[in-house]
């Protein structure tokens, strides 16, 4: 089985929450091959060990970038804590993201009770689950 492909994104005011998130699932996340925008992926690898792959931060591409894999089929998840409450400069990148994975049924988790939800779940490491992509 190959590994699963995550990516770990945050706003500014969300990044200690899914900081605490990561290290309370390091374990199941030690598995996975990592992605994550700029700032978001160096403070978990610096935080946690963990490797990161990192592309742009948000508001300079990555999460286009992010959006990119999600397209290619090459990511299997996206664990986004996005900030509702204080807009962002690039809220249009934001909306593409999660859009993104509406259209291609990739699973995405913006809260951490979602998160602990989607990574417990059995079918997550499964190797006889893959969610069905559609067939444009």
């Amino acid at each position: 089985m190959s590994k699963l492909t995550l990516a770990l994104v945050a706003h500014d005011h969300k990044k200690p929450e899914l900081l605490a998130w990561v290290k309370q699932h390091i374990a199941i996340l030690e598995q996975c091959n990592l992605v994550g925008t700029g700032t978001t992926g160096g403070l978990i690898a610096s935080e946690t060990g963990l490797e990161v792959t990192r592309y742009k931060s948000g508001p300079l591409g990555g999460d286009q970038q992010i959006g990119a894999l999600i397209a290619e089929n090459k990511l299997d998840a996206l664990f986004f804590f996005w900030d509702p409450l204080n807009p962002a400069p690039h809220d249009p990148d934001v909306k593409a993201l999660l859009r993104l994975c509406s259209v291609w049924n990739v699973p995405v988790a913006c809260t951490p009770a979602t998160a602990d939800l989607v990574i417990t779940s059995p079918l997550f490491l499964s190797p006889d689950y893959k969610p069905v992509k559609p067939n444009f």
